[in-house]
């Protein structure tokens, strides 16, 4: 087929997909068709003939992926979806209705969504992920194409993704930016000034092509140019107009985010928009036969118990570096991220038993988060680690990842007073409240070196988002090699016939309540002392029977502020039950000592406990 021909059928899809925006959100009375309009001819051109995906099976790890960072724009997405024979045109109207799959923005509700879209800026970030095992894992050949819209270019994140896909020389990953001018309430940064894209990209050490993003023999050309780029990720930069095609709708402000009206403002629209004939695209998009299909994985096999000895001294965070290996040994899939802090984090252990799964994210937070998401729907196991506080920095992104249902572990060291004199900056002490709040996500927060080997193994076999909270100080090994620990479980480390009150606790403090409790029975006062090893789910079971043996009075101790954290779980688990509850945790904002002054003067110390419990008693 000559050129001509090509682009004259391209053109027509894009036409068809204009129609399916436009009555799709018009059928939903909401939606953005201004922005799939400006888009259309991009995407037709994507799917219609640049790409090779695999409808029938999307997550064969050699079809290329797509990722729509510009989510407003998911009716565009569907449309190609209708254009390809996939789903009937019916489905369309029911766009944004509940239990439909066609939502708002995209979410894995589709089989062909790997990760939602909607808060800006991200894509980039997930594509690295995706980019990095394409290249370095799987030795495929599948690639990724980010389209995204030009406002979302001011995000930071991008910034951070374009940097890291430079670095580690992604030719793999093709982005367009769809820079139509127009953002929700005003222009954009930068309006139609390419060069300023341009600048930008390059400046990250991107190969940069400019084009009008209505001339499919430019956008052809431009998709062309960049499969012969070699060693640097490629950026494409279209001037759109948004609601292209569509004269009352073109380059207008004042229509983000706005369906047309049913009836003769929907007919004129379309009445531009004239469609020759049925569809003549079925067919062209599977290219099944020429890709390969996934090899089986090795599955999470039985890992080598801990090797230490009853009171040796071992941090968690160094723990939880010796897990990692002995799962990368097992288990082809786990790979590492970090923020350059693999020597604080332990996972350097990681990097240098398995130097090509290891990837050095810098000082990106947002983006290591984003490219856990990525490898993870390229069906690796990422284990992504900085300091506990850090992870704040990256939200969102987490936020979103509970969203694609992505399967990434999250370590945070450093966490609470325990920290010493790095001082408040470096304390994480609102990130249990942070993870609590992600649906269906774990945290294991363990007190030990084998509680930590334990539950990072655990966080392996889960398919969901894990976080696990290490700690700097080494703390003794209080619990024997072939202990076991499970997901929701809890252990009761000291108990008796007569406990007049019970204290849960996690990670340094355990060790804090222990030396409590031996003050405390040489006064004659018994109390019962429980490692909540796992604080979400928490162990509700365990918690009502410990009370049930011990007055039903709780005391919760933790190293971290009083809202969301282990105690905020430990009443949300039994706080209807008639039991008291009363905790302990950081009231103020701290300030730099050593590890045991600042457990002394903020009350989390075992001097402090014993008097609290003297006090409740």
């Amino acid at each position: 087929m000559n050129s001509d021909q090509i682009c004259n059928d391209l053109k027509e899809i894009a036409t068809r997909l204009r129609v399916h925006s436009l009555r799709s959100t018009a059928e939903a009375g909401s939606g953005h068709p201004t922005s799939c309009l400006s888009a259309a001819d991009i995407v037709a051109t994507l799917f219609f003939e640049v790409m090779r995906y695999d409808f029938q099976n999307p997550q064969n790890q050699d079809s290329d992926r797509f990722i729509l960072s510009k989510g407003h724009a998911a009716p565009l997405l569907y449309s190609v979806w209708v254009e390809a024979g996939v789903i009937e045109e019916t489905e369309l109207m029911n766009l944004r209705r509940f239990g439909s799959d066609l939502e708002g923005h995209p979410t894995p509700r589709s089989k062909w969504v790997d990760v939602a879209t909607g808060s800006l800026g991200q894509g980039l970030s997930v594509a690295v992920g995706m980019a990095l095992s394409a290249k370095f894992l799987d030795r495929s050949k599948s690639r990724t194409f980010v389209l995204m819209g030009d406002g979302e270019t001011a995000e930071g994140s991008v910034w951070e993704a374009a940097a890291m896909a430079s670095y580690y020389k992604l030719d793999n990953v093709q982005v367009v930016v769809d820079v139509n001018r127009l953002g929700q309430s005003q222009e954009t940064m930068y309006g139609w000034d390419l060069d300023s894209y341009s600048q930008k990209f390059s400046g990250f050490g991107w190969h940069t092509i400019s084009i009008d993003g209505h001339d499919f023999s430019q956008i052809l050309d431009a998709f062309k140019e960049a499969e012969a780029v070699k060693d640097c990720p490629v950026a494409i930069l279209a001037q759109t107009k948004k609601g292209q095609g569509v004269s009352f709708l073109e380059d207008k402000d004042g229509w983000h985010g706005k369906a047309l009206k049913k009836g003769d403002q929907l007919e004129n629209a379309l009445k531009e928009l004239p469609i020759n004939g049925e569809s003549i695209s079925q067919g062209k998009i599977s290219k099944s036969s020429e890709l390969l299909m996934d090899e089986e994985r090795t599955s999470i096999q039985s890992v080598a118990e801990p090797d230490y000895a009853i009171g040796d001294l071992v941090a968690t965070r160094e723990a939880y570096g010796s897990a990692l290996v002995k799962l990368g040994e097992l288990n082809q899939n786990i790979v590492a991220l970090d923020g350059d802090t693999k020597n604080s984090t332990f996972s350097e252990g990681f990097m240098k038993a398995f130097p090509e799964r290891f990837f050095e994210c810098f000082i990106a937070e947002q983006n290591m988060v984003g490219a856990a998401i990525g490898l993870s729907k390229k069906g690796k196991i990422p284990f992504a680690s900085t300091f506990a506080a850090f992870f704040g920095r990256a939200m969102d992104h987490l936020r979103m990842s509970t969203i694609s249902r992505a399967n990434i572990k999250c370590v945070g060291s450093h966490c609470g007073v325990s920290i010493g004199e790095d001082g408040p900056s470096q304390m994480g002490l609102e990130d249990l409240s942070m993870f609590r709040c992600l649906p269906n996500s774990v945290i294991f927060y363990p007190s030990d070196g084998v509680s930590s080997e334990r539950v990072t193994c655990l966080a392996a076999e889960y398919e969901g988002l894990v976080y696990i909270r290490t700690s700097r100080p080494k703390t003794p090994v209080i619990y024997s090699n072939d202990e076991t620990f499970s997901i929701g479980g809890s252990k009761v480390l000291r108990s008796s016939n007569n406990d007049q009150l019970t204290i849960a606790t996690a990670g340094v403090t355990v060790h804090e309540a222990l030396k409590a409790y031996e003050s405390l029975k040489a006064k004659g006062i018994l109390v019962r002392v429980i490692d909540t090893y796992c604080v979400k789910p928490i162990d509700q079971e365990g918690l009502l029977d410990a009370a049930a043996h011990s007055n039903n009075l709780v005391l919760v101790v933790e190293e971290h502020y009083g809202q969301g954290g282990l105690g905020d779980s430990v009443l949300n688990a039994i706080g209807n039950k008639e039991i008291q509850i009363q905790k302990m945790f950081v009231k103020d904002i701290p300030r730099s000592g050593k590890p045991d002054e600042l457990l002394e003067y903020f009350g989390m110390s075992a001097n402090s406990i014993f008097s609290k419990v003297r006090e409740i008693l």
